[in-house]
């Protein structure tokens, strides 16, 4: 829930009837943007601790369980677990209670210009919940339990010790072209053969596990959960499976694994959303080394934040270093971890709301979405510094962006938009091409807003463009694919979701385009809720054609895939 400045509560209420019309024009506000954030938080099940403020309306315990779910499920990835705000506004009973039960609950149900859903009339509240959540909303926010060295070494498992496992690989897989492929909502990694399209194993992990990330040798693949669950597995066991596991927080989205010289493989980092920190791990058995909390100060207004959610993190390819980003202070963080006993972290004011990001084609500069921010942030992982903020179009949502050669601008990296239609090209060249560097050098116009994902290859002429939250079906149902050497001409549409072939009445949205080893192969999840049907659609990537189409009931809710050689090498 995103609430308006509450600087203008007495003319609003003079009129509900104006105050209704307003929330609902939900100008500048794409249905892809409230997809986005209305994600749930797994916090929704955790035991917290209560209080209730004596001036707020009364609630039975039963209506304040159930308003603590409510919010968890809809409102905390906006304004935050302890309501202190986010990308939405604060929450706190201190503003709150002075605006009124009647005043919030017109919000709640009809929603505000900026971003706020309308909760009531889109049929996903109804009137006594809207009620209920405007009087949760006045009291104090129930405190989630901390999460730290004691809680996370009880969760802590070494399936198979490392002196155990194989020598050499067991198996006769092509483990560069294996896909480890996130099934959402069943707490699953489905390891898929690139070549023969098969399912090698279904791998039990943390709920919607967010990403796959492979180690420096390509041999371990680590995945993270939404609920703070890391799972190791072992590609060269005979049957590619777990071999550690550790719950490093209540919430989380980030992992990855020390990638420079002479450190390789040698430790694992992962991020929490709550408790608001990261982990640096062993990197052969996810033993918590080091727990560091990033609760601080923004770099906008110098003011304290209690809960900066850690998003992207990645490896340098220059020092012994992870690059951490904090998205509610905006601050990337290069953590140098050679001595973990004398942790050196370099701060670098970035802009807020960080999330997701990749390399630039050199792997010198990481560019990183400030997504509320509607910018850009590129940083040299060896100067250690920010280089440029470069103001792009609405919510950039690049995943890991997209890096190829533009016949004028030379090098570009490029991103689409969850809150518009376009894909900003950034140059990122400052040596051969100075004139264009770190400037977004132009703008694609894409099918429309809602997009997640863009991809390309080194060894690809083409540059593909999801929108999955978009609302029209033909168009969250379909990819844009464009000519990177004649952008002019726009896109061509694949319709990837009637490809599949799926008789039911699911979502079918098209996720996450991933290229195989070879860069001839595009990989796409048409994802459908668990009770549909679901399925993984190949196109070959020189004809544009249907290749294959993987189905399979243990497919259930497919979304990202991480081929195995382009993620070891970050290869986009």
């Amino acid at each position: 829930m995103k609430i308006l400045r509450f600087t203008a509560i007495a003319a609003l209420m003079a009129s509900s009837v104006a105050v209704t019309a307003y929330a609902q024009e939900k100008k500048g506000v794409t249905p892809g943007e409230l997809g986005y954030h209305a994600g749930s938080s797994p916090l929704a099940g955790e035991p917290m601790v209560q209080s209730t403020n004596p001036k707020a309306p009364p609630m039975t315990q039963a209506e304040f369980d159930k308003a603590r779910t409510i919010y968890f499920e809809r409102c905390a990835g906006c304004h935050g677990v302890l309501r202190k705000g986010a990308t939405g506004k604060a929450l706190t009973p201190d503003l709150t209670v002075a605006s009124g039960t009647e005043y919030l609950k017109v919000f709640i149900a009809y929603g505000s210009p900026a971003g706020m859903p309308n909760w009531l009339t889109s049929g996903e509240m109804n009137e006594k919940e809207v009620d209920m959540m405007a009087r949760y909303i006045q009291h104090d926010p129930p405190m989630p339990p901390e999460f730290g060295m004691e809680q996370m070494k009880a969760t802590w498992k070494v399936v198979i010790p490392p002196e155990k496992r194989p020598k050499k690989k067991m198996n006769n897989f092509n483990i560069d072209n294996i896909f480890s492929t996130t099934l959402r909502d069943t707490g699953e990694v489905a390891l898929i053969d690139g070549d023969t399209k098969k399912i090698i194993n279904i791998v039990k992990t943390g709920y919607a596990v967010h990403i796959s990330r492979t180690s420096a040798s390509g041999r371990y693949v680590f995945v993270i959960g939404r609920d703070g669950k890391i799972n190791m597995i072992d590609l060269w066991m005979e049957k590619p499976d777990n071999v550690a596991e550790i719950r490093i927080g209540l919430e989380a989205r980030s992992v990855d694994t020390s990638k420079f010289k002479g450190y390789e493989d040698k430790l694992a980092i992962a991020g929490a959303y709550w408790p608001p920190q990261y982990v640096i791990m062993d990197g052969d058995t996810l033993e918590p080394k080091k727990i560091v909390s990033t609760r601080g100060m923004t770099v906008d207004k110098q003011e304290y934040h209690p809960e900066p959610r850690v998003a992207s993190i990645v490896a340098s390819h220059y020092k012994p270093e992870f690059i951490v980003n904090v998205k509610e202070t905006g601050k990337t963080l290069m953590v140098d971890y050679s001595d973990l006993d004398a942790l050196k972290v370099t701060e670098i004011g970035t802009a807020r709301f960080l999330h997701d990001g990749g390399w630039d084609s050199s792997k010198r500069y990481f560019m990183v979405a400030a997504n509320q921010s509607n910018k850009i942030a590129a940083v040299d992982a060896k100067e250690g510094k920010l280089v440029s903020l470069i103001d792009v179009g609405k919510i950039p949502h690049p995943g890991r962006g997209a890096n190829f050669k533009h016949p004028k601008f030379g090098p570009v990296w490029a991103t689409g938009h969850l809150g518009d239609e376009t894909i900003s090209l950034i140059g990122t060249d400052p040596k051969g091409n100075k004139q264009y560097a770190f400037k977004e050098v132009a703008k694609l116009t894409g099918q429309g807003a809602g997009s997640l994902f863009i991809k390309t290859h080194p060894k690809s002429k083409n540059l593909y463009v999801d929108t999955t939250l978009h609302p029209d079906p033909k168009i969250s149902q379909s990819v844009a694919v464009y000519d990177i050497n004649n952008l002019d001409k726009g896109f061509k549409v694949l319709p990837v979701a009637d490809w599949a072939g799926i008789k039911d009445d699911g979502a079918k949205r098209v996720v996450q385009p991933e290229y195989n080893k070879a860069g001839d192969e595009v990989w796409f999840s048409v994802w459908s809720a668990k009770n549909k049907e679901s399925a993984i659609v190949v196109v070959d990537d020189k004809t544009l054609k249907l290749k294959a189409v993987i189905k399979d009931p243990r497919l259930i809710t497919p979304t990202g895939k991480f081929n195995i050689y382009n993620t070891q090498r970050d290869v986009y």
